[in-house]
């Protein structure tokens, strides 16, 4: 028997991975010849199709998944959330062996046929889960600082790993997860201030490295160095002009013609706007605001604080990534390596993401209707249905003998 799902969440999904589809073959089946030249050297298929079979292959993987995740007990994923974050962190830690990929600097993923994985994007999945059972436990008390600081130590060590990739962008994401989650459980304020403060001179020193300085400078005034640190972001800036209302036209783009750097994976929305113009970049916006509320209802609906959580979770994960990519393509934060969810090509990104949609249609068939509760959380007690007397049900609102002889009569 199939369970009930909340079909509008996956109407929008599917919506969205077409639109990358068509993004991402219109992105990648016209290359410059230097571009065909630096992607032979890595030995990837730079055909008219090449990158989209790889997306397809992708996809195909990332449906089996969802399925999976659909169809898995939600009793089964608190019984593997500690495991999974161990998982994570040991595939965190793979990169630094002769298993892991340089990309342009950056050590962030593991070689597995026939591509790569970046364990990062596990590794915020699977704090969700460890974060929506820790908080549904019964030890788990709200106002108390020692229950506040093991997800903060725990996601500090997680930091500490993305440094040395570096990743400065997973860095954030997870902190902003984290806290969000946490403050969503009730937690004292007092806490979350206390912990705003501490980071605060980490941050300002993480900022301060050259190169991620460089970034900031090239933020704030992209135009001062529009050939050096500035030119990616005054590209993804004339590519979102150049669409204007309606855009150039699907694949009549030219920014993507070596002009823009990495425009089918992080800088892929600056294709939509210049190829659809603002109208198809509101609606992609608008697809991810829907999404995001979707999974707020469906939060709300259950009553299993374990499920509750786990969808509060998966929205805010999509959600925090998706704006972090329209900030960056936009010039509102700093250039980062996030790339836009459904959207972008990718596959690590793209798997995990479907991975925590099937997550969160299997939550919304679960929903209230099942009530679910946590065994550790107490039941509610059963209400003892006493009759009234006659004399009771006359004086009672509403309430007459006729209903009584229609009562009786059925």
């Amino acid at each position: 028997m199939i369970k009930s799902y909340d079909k509008w969440l996956l109407v929008i999904v599917l919506l969205l991975i077409v639109i990358g589809l068509t993004a991402v073959y219109s992105a990648t089946s016209v290359t410059s010849p230097d571009v065909i030249e630096k992607f032979k050297k890595k030995e990837i298929d730079v055909t008219q199709f090449g990158f989209l079979k790889k997306q397809l292959f992708t996809l195909s993987l990332g449906f089996v998944m969802m399925l999976i995740a659909f169809k898995v007990p939600l009793d089964y994923l608190k019984k593997i959330a500690i495991p999974l974050l161990i998982f994570s962190m040991i595939c965190l830690l793979l990169v630094f062996t002769p298993l892991g990929a340089t990309v342009n600097g950056a050590r962030r993923w593991i070689r597995i046929w026939p591509s790569s994985f970046q364990p990062s994007e596990l590794v915020k999945l699977s704090m969700v889960i460890f974060m929506s059972w820790y908080m549904s436990i019964k030890f788990y008390k709200q106002n108390n600082f020692k229950t506040f600081i093991i997800p903060i130590a725990i996601m500090a060590l997680f930091q500490v790993v993305f440094l040395k990739q570096p990743d400065f962008g997973a860095v954030m994401s997870l902190a902003l997860l984290t806290v969000s989650l946490l403050f969503l459980s009730g937690v004292k304020l007092r806490y979350l201030s206390l912990f705003a403060v501490l980071a605060v001179p980490v941050v300002i020193k993480l900022i301060k490295e050259p190169y991620r300085w460089k970034r900031v400078v090239a933020f704030l005034d992209p135009w001062s160095d529009a050939k050096g640190s500035g030119f990616q972001l005054v590209q993804s800036f004339i590519a979102l002009g150049s669409g204007g209302l309606r855009g150039v036209g699907l694949g009549e783009g030219r920014q993507k013609l070596s002009y823009l750097p990495e425009i089918h994976t992080d800088f892929i929305f600056s294709l939509i706007g210049e190829e659809l113009g603002f109208i198809g970049a509101v609606f992609v916006v608008a697809l991810f605001l829907v999404l995001f509320l979707r999974g707020l209802a469906i939060a709300r609906r259950t009553e299993d604080r374990f499920s509750q959580y786990l969808a509060y979770g998966i929205s805010i994960m999509i959600g925090v990534q998706a704006v972090i990519n329209f900030f960056v393509v936009t010039g509102m934060v700093p250039t980062k390596g996030l790339p836009l969810p459904f959207i972008s090509y990718g596959g690590s990104s793209l798997i995990i993401n479907m991975i925590a949609v099937g997550l969160l249609l299997n939550v919304s068939a679960s929903g209230s209707s099942s009530q679910q509760f946590d065994d550790s959380q107490p039941k509610p007690a059963p209400v003892a249905r006493v009759p009234l007397h006659r004399g009771e049900m006359r004086r009672h609102k509403g309430f007459s003998y006729r209903h009584i002889n229609q009562g009786s009569s059925r």
